[in-house]
């Protein structure tokens, strides 16, 4: 059988489904309420700017949030728009009928909704998250209307009658259920304002209640006090002059309202709302020393601001770090008109800028219901791509434009640049020509500037130094031959030099240890020689030093002064930094004696000569361990027994001198 209709919703069912699971964070409800709060005295204000309304001299819009630990009680007020007893009907005994949606659609063709926060209706009702009880105190700004006094118990069952307080705004009281009671606690509900609502644009205040009844209490007692003090003061004493004041009566009469009331929690005037011409760099590093709480300088920084096709503000800072201690992991705050949605939201900012530390402020985000989540990957995309551009442009800008500059931050900002180039190709794309590499002479080079310089001599390579102490032999060698090398010591560089192999398919990457240079060689030897020479070497070292894996190679190098040097190929030094940075099992970069490394042995030294000639000789086992030791530190630092064995041996041959 047929049949047609529309689906059904009972309110009794989905209303415990919105107050469970329409927030994944129950302290959320903070914001949803003073963001509420936002939206009614943005009405107002706007309805003020159309001639509608006639705001009053001098008048401070703001929102004030009550905490009372002793009843329980969190309430937030607003001196917004207000609601008539009709529109409190419309928008809070209705679900999802948003009063902010109804208010754009109104006005349409007089306002905007930039700055309206609210949209689905539903943030009011994340009260009930944390509340027994719900009450509103509401009056319309509207002339001759009524208060009206709205409760519910957090059922679908609501009570509305007139209320006795007609002060124009809203009122909300939330009576805390037992697992909330940590909402009515003061430096609880201060740190929820200061996470969400540290840059709502209208005054955000937070009274204690039951202190302010202490302190009301206390004067009531002082000023009792000093009525039964006159009282029995002698006429006498009462003629003449008046009083003189005591020092504290000076100071409280000195004292400005603003130094008696309380403080706002929160700045309205962003930095990143500004123009940027209009803010000066000590704002800028204040800004962020307050919102990151990090004291260290930041590099510099890019402000965002553009208006069309979407709305976008915000500043990006790159930090300065410690590559060799400090995680390069970022902070990116993300606001939706000045209310704080979520940090590093991946659909939005880069991948590679979560690296960096800034705040976004998007009012076209498309938000899911909570707030919490985006919808629309297509347009996400778009306010991504764009972030991309203005990041690569200053980067650009500034090589081109601040050379010395760009030079003297790359150290700094080239782990960020690099994760960049590997994880976005368009951004690679743009900063392709402004990659530089620091070579052996402190220098900075591009690639094709290096590899021009070293066409002659190493074609296409391209010799790296991972650790100047450790690999110092072979730097000093690439000196003397006139070689060059760049530095790459950033554990992003493997990566790196990985993916820019793969761009350049010509260009080999090697480390300054990986092989020996043909430039380092003098006369070779012939082919009867390399292979007598490697055999009995490799037998006699292999027999000495214990290790059966041991490769041995034979060259003829130029410094006669060089006995020995280990090198480890690029592809297992490579396969074993990509095991142990995905903690696998198996080799470690630094530990020679795995497969692929091979101890080059000079055949023109003279401690190499001996061993050869006498292979059965009473000091052939001690030199070849010894020369073993030497070439594995000049790239690492020997175990412990190694090292006592190395001293042992050392003082041995001292001896002999003797």
């Amino acid at each position: 059988m047929e049949k047609q209709g529309s689906l059904s919703i009972n309110s009794e069912n989905i209303f415990p489904i919105i107050k469970k699971w329409l927030y994944s964070d129950h302290d959320i409800f903070i914001r949803e309420l003073i963001s509420n709060g936002c939206d009614a005295i943005t009405k107002l204000h706007k309805l003020s700017l159309m001639g509608e309304y006639e705001e009053a001299e001098g008048e401070e819009y703001k929102i004030e949030v009550y905490a009372s630990a002793k009843d329980k009680t969190l309430t937030f007020v607003d001196n917004g728009i207000g609601m008539t007893a009709e529109e409190v009907d419309k928008y809070i005994n209705q679900i999802a009928f948003s009063g902010a949606t109804d208010f754009i659609n109104t006005y349409k063709d007089k306002t905007n909704e930039d700055q309206i926060i609210g949209h689905f209706g539903l943030g009011f009702y994340s009260a009930f998250m944390v509340a027994d009880k719900v009450t509103i105190e509401t009056c319309s700004y509207k002339k001759d209307a009524r208060p009206v006094f709205w409760e519910c118990d957090g059922g679908t069952e609501f009570t509305m009658s007139e209320s006795d307080d007609d002060t124009r705004g809203t009122a909300i009281t939330l009576y805390l259920n037992e697992e909330s009671f940590e909402f009515a606690n003061e430096y609880r509900v201060r740190e929820v304002i200061q996470k969400y609502c540290a840059f709502m644009p209208y005054n955000i205040y937070f009274i204690n209640e039951d202190k302010m009844e202490e302190e009301a209490a206390k004067k009531a007692a002082e000023d009792k006090k000093k009525v039964i003090e006159v009282d029995t003061t002698e006429e006498d004493d009462l003629v003449g002059d008046e009083p003189k004041k005591t020092d504290d009566a000076k100071e409280t009469e000195d004292e400005t309202p603003e130094d008696k009331g309380p403080k706002p929690l929160n700045d309205t005037h962003p930095l990143w709302m500004k123009n940027a011409k209009d803010c000066t760099e000590e704002e800028y590093i204040e800004f962020y020393q307050k919102v990151f709480l990090d004291f260290k300088k930041p590099l510099f920084w890019i402000h965002l601001n553009m208006d069309y096709p979407f709305n976008i503000k915000g500043i990006l800072y790159f930090p300065k770090v410690n590559t060799q201690y400090d995680q390069l992991e970022g902070t990116i705050k993300l606001y939706n008109n000045q209310v704080f949605i979520a940090d590093n939201i991946k659909e939005v900012i880069p991948e590679f800028l979560l690296l960096l530390k800034g705040v976004i402020d998007c009012p076209d985000l498309p938000l899911n219901v909570s707030r919490s989540a985006l919808q629309n990957d297509g347009f996400v995309k778009k306010i991504s791509d764009y972030i991309t551009k203005k990041v690569a442009d200053k980067l650009s800008g500034m090589c081109k434009t601040e050379k010395e500059e760009y030079e003297k931050y790359w150290d700094d900002i080239s782990p960020f640049i690099k994760f960049g180039c590997i994880r976005d190709e368009k951004f690679c794309e743009k900063m392709t020509d402004y990659m530089l590499f620091k070579n052996l002479e402190d220098k900075y080079v591009t690639l094709p500037e290096y590899l021009e310089a070293g066409k002659e001599k190493y074609e296409n390579k391209v010799f790296y130094v991972t650790d100047e102490q450790a690999q110092s032999q072979y730097i000093k060698m690439f000196k003397e031959e006139g070689m060059d090398a760049v530095y790459l010591t950033h554990n992003i560089d493997n990566a790196y030099i990985t993916h820019l192999e793969g761009k350049n398919e010509n260009v080999k990457f090697l480390r300054i240890d990986a092989d020996l240079s043909e430039n380092f060689v003098g006369e070779a030897l012939t082919e009867e020689q390399t292979k007598e020479y490697t055999e009995k070497l490799s037998e006699i070292f292999k027999k000495a030093t214990g290790k059966e894996k041991l490769t041995i190679k034979v060259e003829n190098l130029k410094n006669e002064a060089v006995s020995s040097m280990l090198t480890l190929s690029e592809e297992s030094r490579r396969m074993a930094e990509m095991m142990r940075m995905y903690s696998m099992p198996g080799m470690d970069p630094n530990m020679f004696g795995a497969e692929g490394e091979t101890l080059v042995l000079n055949a023109g030294n003279k401690l190499v000569k001996y061993v050869l000639e006498n292979p059965e000789g009473e000091h052939v086992n001690t030199i070849c361990c010894q020369l073993y030791d030497l070439a594995v530190l000049a790239n690492k630092p020997l175990s412990s027994e190694e090292m006592t064995a190395f001293v042992a041996r050392s003082n041995e041959i001292l001896g002999m001198l003797i």
